[in-house]
């Protein structure tokens, strides 16, 4: 009985360290299918570039706060995009796609500013 005690803490081990990384891949690939689907910017560029600005935030937070005018208008959202490490260089976007910032704006959204995790 004891030649076997070392050999049955290894094989719980492995499969403690294989169910974590399936719960952990279970994770990622939800945030995997979403991403590729969903630009990392909204409908509005940032006045002063002509082009939506990435924020980059640390890749551990998860969640942003939008604020917006008006009752009940405040939401927590899941922050999905995330920099990779090879920068394809500045992106090419359409005037008619984006709008500007508006002289009122109703939504933090509206300012051009999104929320994009490091790669690091």
């Amino acid at each position: 009985m004891r030649r076997f005690l070392p050999l049955l803490i290894v094989a719980l081990a492995v499969t403690l360290a294989a169910h974590s990384a399936d719960a952990a891949g279970g994770r990622l690939s939800a945030q995997a299918q979403y991403a590729p689907s969903t630009p990392w910017h909204g409908g509005y560029y940032h006045t002063c570039y002509g082009a939506p600005v990435a924020l980059v935030v640390s890749p551990k937070a998860e969640l942003q706060t939008n604020w917006g005018w008006g009752v009940g208008n405040t939401r927590v959202t899941r922050i999905w995009q995330q920099f990779r490490r090879n920068y394809p260089g500045p992106g090419n976007y359409d005037a008619q796609m984006l709008q500007p910032t508006p002289p009122w704006p109703s939504d933090t959204n509206q300012f051009g500013v999104y929320y994009v995790r490091g790669p690091w």
